[in-house]
């Protein structure tokens, strides 16, 4: 082996899947002439069954890719749509042979904000690409350690190219290199297991699939009923302890990203952990996915035992950073790995920028963004929580799913449009008047009274979660965020977050007041615990509507889009002109050129 070789970067980055090349990309598009390194030891070009758990965005994660990475074209050209998410439950669990076997929860019209499926390798090499022609270097090698020092002292990564050993010096070092958790594991910063996640203890299968006959899921003939594609969302079909996914991942090969997500208290690992004994599983619970996979050509098959884990810190005094799997996974079911990396991203720019520019608030910076990241990432985890009891009731999941959109489109997706989740004044009043965690406590105290009703196998009836009628008001789950989209809100902070925080705290106390009474009747609405949680619920959506006045008066002056203000600005300067600007040199022009062509006679 030869001598180590050492080079000095501003940035490390462990790992180039999805969380290193995004990091990579936003640090340049943020940070002139910085220097990174990126290293993994898969090549450029990703072998085509390089495959994780789930390949699809939501909102915010396509947001990220798509608005602050610029790869809006990118996508288009290269990935599916995707058209929100769809869920089915059997009405029979032994006869599920076509969809019309199935309850359903549909999307029935586009999206406000556009989501999209992902081809993964084909991303994670095209993206690095462009990467290094913006000046990333590249390290095709692993990882043998990482010396972590104090302070901004350098940091230094031991790398193994071929038969080379480099050392690579840095200030700042990030950890994306998912489950090989390098610095999870040096610094003891992981928590496993159940007793520390919300009793989440869950596995997962998957394959892919080419050519399927799509046609077995849906003829793509629904108009009374959708406005957009079913097959091209994330498919989910519910049944008790697990949930399978369907995904498309590319349109010329028509290939199925198709998986479980089981939980060990009720299916354990030895039952599914096999190609064979995962097609057996779907063809006794879900046969129209069997049906499916079996009409196409099998690409690969997967088994991963443990999903659920978390860090206890995510950005250390000492520079370094630990984003994506590397930092935290607890199920699939909602894409949330990428929502909580893409948030973790722009933290992380935002305090190397403060680094770089010698801000003197740059550690109080990282405390408060290494709190709201620990802190949304245990909220995130509550929303996989009881679930191996809840998943196969579609009264209770569809009620379920329902008050968790409530608060995604409600407050995470304004706070990511209008970077509240860098602001922190912001960050303060949400953390010190308890706002982000009456979301956890609202969601925990919810799923302890969906258990109470699954012992009396009580049926809430289907709630529709894309319908206008579910409660008062004429409320729509995605209204406000038609509102502010509508207007163009997407600069730092003119999107108001205070409104929509206000719209939802009193509409998720009314959501409340709605299970309590459906559910347990007149006793269950006075129970003191429950009035305390629904006046709790209007205290805040009060405290939000103090604040939702007092920022509209600070930004009156501020338009709600500066590019539109300009333009309307410019605009009245306009004067209509009726001729057209010469193009040629008519003395120069032939006099035979000027001449109409002359009229040809019909029938001639």
């Amino acid at each position: 082996m030869n001598n180590t070789q050492s080079q000095v970067y501003d940035v490390v980055i462990m790992g180039a899947g999805m969380a290193g090349i995004c990091q990579a990309r936003h640090l340049l598009l943020n940070i002139p002439n910085i220097k990174i390194a990126l290293v993994d030891p898969r090549p450029e070009e990703r072998a085509d069954k390089d495959m994780k758990v789930g390949e699809s965005t939501v909102e915010i994660s396509t947001l990220m890719i798509c608005k602050e990475l610029g790869l809006y074209d990118y996508m288009i050209e290269n990935h599916p749509p995707k058209f929100g998410l769809n869920f089915h439950w059997p009405k029979d669990p032994a006869k599920t042979e076509n969809t019309d076997d199935y309850f359903h929860l549909w999307a029935t019209r586009q999206p406000p904000l556009a989501s999209v499926l992902i081809n993964r390798p084909k991303f994670e090499r095209d993206v690095l690409k462009m990467n290094k022609e913006m000046g990333v270097e590249f390290y095709n090698g692993r990882v043998v350690d990482v010396d972590l020092t104090s302070g901004d002292e350098l940091n230094s990564v031991q790398v193994k190219v071929g038969d080379q050993q480099l050392e690579l010096k840095t200030k700042h070092v990030i950890d994306a290199a998912g489950r090989k958790f390098i610095i999870g594991r040096k610094t003891d910063n992981l928590v496993f297991g159940p007793e520390n996640l919300y009793g989440v203890n869950n596995g997962s299968a998957w394959m892919r699939v080419r050519n399927v006959d799509r046609t077995i899921f849906h003829s793509g003939y629904d108009p009374e009923n959708a406005t957009c594609s079913h097959y091209y969302a994330t498919n989910h079909w519910m049944g008790h302890g697990h949930w399978v996914w369907m995904i498309p991942t590319d349109t010329e090969s028509m290939e199925l990203s198709i998986g479980l997500v089981h939980h060990h208290e009720v299916i354990p690992a030895q039952s599914v952990n096999t190609k064979e004994k995962f097609s057996a599983f779907l063809e006794a619970n879900h046969n129209v996915v069997y049906q499916l996979l079996k009409s196409g050509e099998e690409v690969d098959f997967h088994y991963l035992p443990r999903l659920a884990h978390k860090s206890k810190q995510m950005y250390s005094r000492d520079n370094w950073y630990v984003i994506g799997d590397a930092a935290a996974m607890f199920d699939p079911f909602y894409s949330m790995g990428m929502t909580m990396m893409s948030f973790q991203i722009e933290n992380v720019t935002e305090i190397i920028r403060a680094k770089f520019a010698g801000e003197a608030d740059v550690e109080r910076k990282r405390v408060v963004y290494n709190n709201f990241a620990v802190n949304m990432i245990a909220r995130n985890n509550h929303l996989v929580s009881h679930h191996e009891k809840q998943l196969g009731n579609a009264s209770i999941m569809s009620w379920r799913i329902f008050l968790e959109n409530m608060w995604w489109f409600g407050v995470l997706i304004p706070m990511y449009i209008g970077k509240w989740h860098l602001d922190l004044p912001f960050l303060h009043k949400f953390g010190k008047q308890g706002r982000g965690a009456v979301v956890a406590e609202t969601l925990e105290e919810a799923y302890k009274l969906f258990d109470k009703l699954l012992e009396k196998k009580q049926n809430l009836g289907f709630m529709y979660t894309h319908r206008t009628d579910e409660l008062p008001f004429g409320y729509s789950i995605t209204k406000d965020v038609s509102k502010y989209i509508g207007l163009s809100k997407y600069e730092p902070k003119h999107c108001n977050i205070y409104a929509e925080m206000r719209n939802t705290y009193f509409f998720v106390a009314l959501w409340y007041l709605k299970l309590l009474w459906k559910g347990f009747g007149l006793s269950g609405l006075l129970a003191p615990k429950n009035v305390k949680r629904v006046l709790t619920l209007l205290k805040i959506s009060a405290q939000s509507y103090v604040d939702e006045l007092i920022f509209d008066y600070q930004t009156r002056n501020i338009p709600t889009n500066s590019a539109v203000a300009k333009q309307r600005e410019e605009f009245k300067n306009y004067q209509p002109r009726t001729e057209l600007q010469p193009w040629q040199n008519l003395a120069t022009v032939d006099a035979n050129d000027t001449k109409l062509p002359e009229l040809v006679k019909v029938g001639s």
